[in-house]
C-alpha cells in the first residue's frame, strides 16, 4: 500500500532524513543519494524538490507530520535507514532517530531496537529482530526454544509426500511460476520443504516466492532487497522484522546469530527505495492467508506477477 503524501509532508520527511545525516557533520555523498532516491521512488518528485532548500523542522512542522500516523511512521522509518546508511552503528544518529520518533509519536518496536543499538545492547536487539521476523511471517508469538526446531522441522520429521509435490513443479511448462520456483531451488541447491535441511514451508515458500517474482537473487544484495520489498508488501513488523535485520546483516556485516551470514555494503539507496516502492505497489500479499501457492504454481509467471502487482525486474 502506497502512503500518499502532500508536498509539504514529503519535504518534511526529506528534511528529517537530512537532519539525521547531519547529526555529527556534513552529509556524505551516500546520504545525498539516499535522499535523492526517496525523493524519486517514494514521493515521485523531481530532483529539485529533494535536497535543495531543506531546513530543520520546527516543533510545529513535526507536530503536523505526527498528525498523520502513517506518514509519521514512514518518516521515522526513513530516518532509521538514514542513520545506518554509512554502514556503521553511530550512537548519536541512532539516538537522534529515537528522539525524533518520540516527537512524531511513533512507538513501534523498531524504535526500541534502535534504542538498544544506540546503548550497545546488541544481543537484545538482534534477539528481538529474529522474533519479530518469525512473528511477522507466521502471525503468532514464539518462545525462543521453539523457533529453531520449528524452522528445521524436517530434519527430525521429513515429509516425503510434501517434497514429492515440490519436485513435481520441475515438470511444469517452462513459462509457469511453479517451474521458475523449482528452477530457483535447483540453481541454489536448496532442499525442498519436506526434505531434511529445508526451512519450514510457512517461511520458505512466501520468502522464495518474492525472490522469484521480483527477480532478486540470493546474494547479500538480493536478500536485502527481497526483505525490503516484503516489508512494504506485508507490513507486519516491517522495520523490526524485515528491514533492520537485513541492513544489519548485509550492510553493516553484523550476523543475527552464530550461523547466519553477513556482508558489508549491500545497501544501494536507489535499489533500496525502488524495492520499497515495488512492495508498496503490490495488491496481493504472498505472506497473507489469501495467497495460494499451489494454484499460482500452475499459472504463467506473468499472470502471477500481474495478480500480485509485481512486474518482473527491469
Amino acid at each position: 500500500m502506497h502512503i500518499p503524501a502532500t508536498l509539504e509532508q514529503a519535504r518534511s520527511t526529506l528534511a528529517i532524513m537530512l537532519g539525521v545525516a547531519a547529526t555529527e557533520g556534513q552529509p556524505t555523498d551516500a546520504d545525498k543519494e539516499c535522499i535523492a532516491a526517496a525523493t524519486h521512488y517514494i514521493f515521485h518528485l523531481e530532483e529539485q524538490f529533494g535536497l535543495a532548500g531543506l531546513t530543520p523542522l520546527s516543533p510545529y512542522r513535526l507536530s503536523t507530520l505526527a498528525a498523520d500516523p502513517d506518514i509519521a511512521r514512514q518518516a521515522a522509518s526513513f530516518a532509521a535507514v538514514m542513520a545506518l546508511m554509512d554502514g556503521t552503528l553511530n550512537p548519536a544518529k541512532l539516538s537522534a532517530v529515537v528522539k525524533l520518533a518520540g516527537a512524531l509519536e511513533v512507538h513501534d518496536d523498531f524504535v526500541e531496537d534502535l534504542a538498544r543499538l544506540a546503548l550497545g545492547d546488541m544481543d537484545e536487539a538482534k534477539a528481538h529482530m529474529v522474533h519479530a521476523n518469525l512473528e511477522s511471517v507466521t502471525g503468532r508469538a514464539w518462545a525462543t526454544a521453539e523457533m529453531e526446531p520449528w524452522l528445521q522441522s524436517y530434519d527430525a520429521q521429513p515429509d516425503p509426500a510434501l517434497a514429492t509435490r515440490f519436485h513435481a513443479l520441475e515438470r511444469l511448462p517452462e513459462n509457469t511460476f511453479g517451474y521458475a520456483f523449482a528452477e530457483f531451488y535447483r540453481d541454489n541447491s536448496y532442499a525442498y520443504p519436506g526434505e531434511p535441511g529445508a526451512l519450514n514451508i510457512e517461511v520458505a515458500v512466501p520468502h522464495d516466492s518474492v525472490h522469484v517474482l521480483a527477480g532478486y537473487d540470493t546474494s547479500p544484495r538480493g536478500e536485502l532487497l527481497t526483505s525490503t520489498l516484503t516489508a512494504t508488501m506485508h507490513r507486519s513488523h516491517a522495520m523490526s522484522g524485515h528491514v533492520l535485520p537485513v541492513i544489519l546483516s548485509w550492510h553493516l556485516g553484523i550476523p543475527l546469530n552464530d550461523v547466519a551470514g553477513a556482508a558489508h555494503g549491500a545497501l544501494d539507496p536507489h535499489e533500496f527505495f525502488y524495492a520499497w516502492a515495488r512492495g508498496e505497489d503490490t495488491v496481493t500479499d504472498v505472506f497473507g492467508p489469501d495467497w495460494n501457492f499451489w494454484w499460482s504454481a500452475i499459472q504463467p509467471i506473468d499472470v502471477v506477477r500481474e495478480i500480485v502487482g509485481l512486474p518482473g525486474p527491469e
